[in-house]
């Protein structure tokens, strides 16, 4: 698209999205590790998210995020996520809990070119985050994974765990709603040959069997304590289900990218830091993992990792997703103006 100026965006809502690849988990995941390796290279911009919380930032309502982005390397384009979630919507049907738009633009001209439904998009993602997390930080023998809430994160995450994880053979979704858990593991029975999926409403006895735990909940207070470690394990959480001796705990300790999480003030592993009982030095980026830097080199070690959530995975996944449906025909067609009334 570069050097565009074509004022025409093409709008793709989610049914074109799935038609044009989007619930394939392998394709998600390959995006992301190759997304996290271009940060580690220098080839992405991605400044730290900006948030608005309603009525309060930090006891909101609903709240609003912006995630702006330029990709390099071989993409060569700008984007920005804008991703929203309300409290109302959990409790209204027909409306999902969040709600998230991506945009895609020439970064020579400005135009944008393509405007996507960005929520399924973001249900991928955050998932593909945490297995390619798991992915480094799981002990390679891992049979036994523990996923602490089902709602749609919960979905997503059964897809890429056992993408990320080939060795897995049982799998307890849990959640306090315990039909929600049940639902997701009928929706997943046999979908993934030789992995047994087990519903239950009793995280912690579930995460006591388990290699790997992850948590993927709308926890604003965390659960996962000290009493949940144990050695030959991973807990890979993408919220705030892990308290700060959690952190402190890990013999390694992985963020998804430092320069974002630092600003959250909220997340254990920040508070860790600010109370300086970390440092900076101890702590990898899943940019390191995916270029290659050593992260478990022991099966015995406790490893800890947490994400928030990148612009720059939105917009990547997203223009996979543009390329794709234009070589099927997809999407609806609007126009800008059709003359502009300044130039």
């Amino acid at each position: 698209m570069l050097g565009t100026i074509n004022p025409e965006i093409l709008f793709l809502q989610q049914e074109d999205q799935i038609k044009a690849g989007l619930l394939d988990m392998k394709m998600i995941l390959e995006i992301t590790e190759e997304t996290y390796k271009m940060l580690g290279l220098g080839q992405i911009q991605n400044p730290p998210k900006t948030h608005i919380g309603i009525p309060e930032p930090d006891s909101w309502n609903s709240f609003f995020n912006t995630m702006p982005c330029y990709i390099g390397g071989d993409y060569n384009i700008a984007g920005v996520k804008w991703a929203a979630e309300s409290k109302k919507n959990a409790n209204t049907p027909g409306i999902p809990y969040g709600i998230d738009i991506s945009i895609l633009s020439d970064p020579e001209t400005v135009l944008p070119f393509c405007i996507l439904d960005g929520t399924i998009i973001t249900a991928m993602r955050t998932s593909a985050v945490a297995g390619v997390q798991a992915k480094y930080c799981a002990p390679s023998d891992t049979k036994t994974a523990t996923l602490i809430g089902a709602g749609v994160i919960g979905e997503t995450m059964v897809m890429s765990v056992c993408e990320a994880i080939p060795t897995l053979k049982t799998i307890y979704i849990c959640d306090i709603d315990l039909p929600k858990a049940q639902k997701i593991a009928e929706e997943y029975k046999g979908k993934y040959e030789g992995v047994e999926i087990i519903a239950s409403d009793d995280s912690k006895a579930c995460a006591a069997k388990s290699e790997l735990i992850m948590g993927e909940t709308t926890a604003r207070t965390p659960f996962i304590d000290k009493t949940w470690v144990k050695p030959h394990s991973a807990i890979v959480c993408v919220s705030n289900e892990a308290d700060k001796d959690v952190a402190l705990m890990a013999d390694v300790k992985v963020v998804d990218y430092w320069k974002q999480m630092v600003t959250f003030k909220n997340k254990a592993i920040v508070q860790a830091f600010d109370a300086g009982e970390i440092t900076k030095d101890q702590i990898l980026e899943t940019s390191d993992l995916a270029l290659g830097k050593p992260v478990r080199t022991s099966d015995d070690q406790f490893i800890y990792a947490c994400s928030l959530g990148l612009g720059a995975l939105d917009i990547t996944v997203a223009y996979k997703i543009y390329q794709n449906a234009v070589k099927m025909g997809l999407g609806s067609k609007v126009k800008m103006w059709d003359k502009p009334l300044w130039e």
